[in-house]
C-alpha cells in the first residue's frame, strides 16, 4: 500500500528536522528543540548542569536518529506487512508521549517554565494529529483495501 511509505516518510522528514535542530540549534524554539524550556538558559549558570543538559540533548538526537534510520530501512526494503507493523509500532511508541512526557510538560507550562505559554498544548495537538493520521491509514488498510 502506497500510503504506508508516504505517512512514514512524512514522519521521517519531521523527525529529521528535529534531529537537525537538536544537534545544531538546540536553543531554537522551533520544532522539538529545547529553547522553549526556560531551564535551558538557567542551566548555563551552572557549568556541570549545562554540560549534562547538552549531553541529554545529544543523546535524544542520537536516539531519534537511530529510530529514523530504522524507519528508512523499513520504508525502502520492507514489504507491505513490515511497513504495516512499523506503522503500528510508530502509533504505540509515539503515543507514549501522552503517558510520560505530556503530564510533565503540562505541569511545567502551568508553572511558567515554558515560553511561549501554552506550548505543551500546541505540541500535544501536533503529536495527536500524527497519531490520528497513522491510525487512519491503518484503519483504511484493514477496512477499505
Amino acid at each position: 500500500m502506497l500510503l504506508f511509505p508516504i505517512v512514514i516518510g512524512l514522519f521521517i522528514i519531521l523527525e529529521g528536522s528535529n534531529i537537525f535542530l537538536l544537534y545544531f540549534f538546540p536553543k531554537s524554539k522551533k520544532g522539538n528543540a529545547i529553547g522553549m524550556f526556560n531551564a535551558y538558559e538557567k542551566s548555563k549558570s551552572d557549568p556541570e548542569i549545562h554540560t549534562f543538559i547538552r549531553y541529554l540533548i545529544n543523546w535524544i538526537a542520537g536516539s531519534k536518529l537511530i529510530f529514523v534510520a530504522l524507519l528508512l530501512v523499513l520504508v525502502f526494503t520492507g514489504d507491505e506487512a513490515i511497513q504495516l507493523y512499523s506503522l503500528i509500532a510508530l502509533i504505540l511508541s509515539v503515543a507514549t508521549f501522552f503517558w510520560r512526557l505530556y503530564p510533565i510538560m503540562k505541569s511545567m507550562d502551568q508553572q511558567g517554565q515554558i515560553t511561549p505559554k501554552g506550548y505543551s498544548k500546541t505540541l500535544a495537538i501536533m503529536i495527536l494529529s500524527f497519531l490520528l493520521a497513522f491510525i487512519s491509514v491503518v484503519v483504511y488498510y484493514f477496512f477499505f483495501t
